[in-house]
């Protein structure tokens, strides 16, 4: 998902981002997003989504059911 953003440029830098964007093909608004991606490098490495498969791996017990039990067994300990 993209977020808008407003900037101003001097007119002539203005003339200069389309006329360089039409040599590329592209909008301005893309060439300053590459622009952009290419000063700031690549973003942060995202998670291996994987690794919540499992978390909190309940091995075999049924959770759910068990929950009012759990709940009581973990105020017990606390107090």
């Amino acid at each position: 998902m993209m977020t808008r953003m407003q900037i101003s440029l001097p007119p002539e830098d203005h003339r200069r981002v389309r006329a360089r964007a039409a040599e590329l093909g592209v909008s301005a608004a893309e060439y300053v997003r590459r622009l952009v991606a290419r000063d700031l490098g690549p973003g942060p490495e995202r998670g291996n989504v994987e690794a919540l498969f499992d978390l909190g791996h309940s091995g075999g017990s049924n959770v759910a059911q068990e929950k009012d039990r759990y709940v009581g067994e973990a105020v017990e300990a606390a107090n």
